[in-house]
């Protein structure tokens, strides 16, 4: 397969400590495509105006780019309407928009909250505080064995009592794929929500939230080749119109008055204050859809299938989430070598330009459930190479040598 992307990305053209990138860090971030960087310099350049504010030109130029925006997430997403297009700065920005604007009202003492022990920190901490506040239960689903989330759990756990299940769609530690539909389905049959999780799930794979019928769905746009800033929060109409404003000030009211305001409709009710309108996620879809959901999903798995027979090939090296099909998996390979801690693995592979993830990935009670305090995480995207990999393995058994262990 060929590599003809990753010309477009500048920053894999740099060095780091003197060396080529082989850059393996996607989960967290992705690069930028020169598209995506030229579409924010131009926005910079000749058309920055505070959207709906002004009467004048630049600033009706800014509200266009600012609405296209969303029109294209809509269409993205295959939303029903641009209504259920929210903008926020990010995932974890979205997901508290539910927690309290949501969660919070439509809890009380008794109901339950339905999670998976998988879930990144942003879509646990803040049903922990919904719990808290309102006296509902926080419950878990757990794994087998191959890591894949346990099919009784989900039949057992949602229950007449169960309010909301948030699930991701992809862990961002073990790659694997949530079958969301059929939990969803699972949900509405007894009344709940369900929320999902796309941060690692929207840039790697075509999501449509009609499909899916998800009620709500969050990403953020820095993980699919757009700046940090940007987040999208996707929720049905009728919930949405229903839930009261997260925050508070301009853009999202209709009129104040000294005692009382009142609100805007939908979308504007939940984006108080200046939004990153200039944050190339138009851009930066345009490349992706031209790129292709099919291509990505090929180029991952061949990556896969080139890395994890050299891995276990290292009897110091333990593998977390990699004894799933491959069908079920996205890029991502967490891993520790025997006896080394992951920071020490990281800042050695640093050392030969290789970029790979170490901690506990904001996923500590998965972590824990593990039993480990921290791993390594190598992710791929559609511009990684058999060559980075290469590298990558051949870091690794450069950590053997420098901390002087037995191969």
């Amino acid at each position: 397969m060929s590599d003809k992307y990753r010309a477009d990305f500048p920053l894999l053209a740099e060095k780091m400590n003197g060396l080529p990138i082989a850059y393996l860090d996607n989960s967290a971030t992705t690069q930028k495509p020169e598209s995506v960087i030229e579409a924010v310099t131009e926005y910079y350049r000749r058309q920055n105006a505070n959207p709906h504010r002004g009467a004048y030109a630049l600033s009706v130029t800014a509200t266009d780019v600012y609405e296209n925006c969303r029109e294209r997430v809509t269409k993205f997403l295959n939303a029903r309407r641009s209504r259920e297009i929210i903008f926020t700065r990010n995932t974890t920005e979205s997901l508290n928009l539910l927690a309290y604007s949501y969660g919070l009202p439509a809890l009380k003492s008794g109901d339950e909250i339905l999670i998976s022990i998988a879930e990144h920190h942003s879509n646990l901490v803040p049903w922990q505080m919904v719990a808290a506040r309102t006296g509902a239960k926080l419950n878990y689903i757990y794994l087998e064995k191959d890591g894949n989330l346990c099919r009784q759990d989900i039949q057992d756990k949602i229950t007449t009592k169960t309010k909301i299940v948030a699930v991701t769609q992809v862990s961002n530690v073990l790659g694997l794929i949530n079958d969301v539909k059929a939990i969803g389905e699972r949900a509405h049959a007894v009344g709940a929500v369900i929320i999902v999780d796309g941060a690692q799930s929207v840039p790697h794979m075509a999501v449509d939230v009609q499909q899916l019928d998800c009620d709500f769905l969050a990403f953020s746009g820095h993980k699919l080749l757009s700046p940090m800033g940007i987040g999208v929060l996707y929720g049905r109409e009728k919930l949405l119109e229903a839930m009261p404003p997260f925050l508070m000030g301009g853009d999202m009211i209709e009129y104040v008055a000294e005692q009382h305001t009142d609100y805007a409709e939908l979308p504007a009710k939940f984006e108080a204050g200046t939004q990153n309108v200039g944050g190339g996620l138009t851009a930066a879809i345009d490349y992706l859809e031209e790129v292709g959901f099919d291509y990505i999903a090929a180029r991952e798995k061949d990556l896969l299938e080139y890395a994890l027979p050299k891995l276990k090939e290292l009897d110091y090296v333990e593998l977390y989430g990699c004894d799933s099909r491959l069908d079920n998996k996205t890029g991502i390979i967490s891993f520790n070598v025997r006896d080394v801690h992951p920071h020490d693995v990281s800042t050695i592979l640093d050392a030969e330009g290789v970029a790979v993830r170490a901690g506990h990935h904001c996923a500590q009670p998965l972590m824990r459930y593990l039993g480990q305090n921290a791993t390594c995480r190598a992710s791929f995207y559609f511009y990684n190479t058999k060559e980075d990999i290469d590298r990558f393995i051949a870091g690794l058994k450069k950590v053997r040598e420098v901390m002087r262990l037995e191969s």
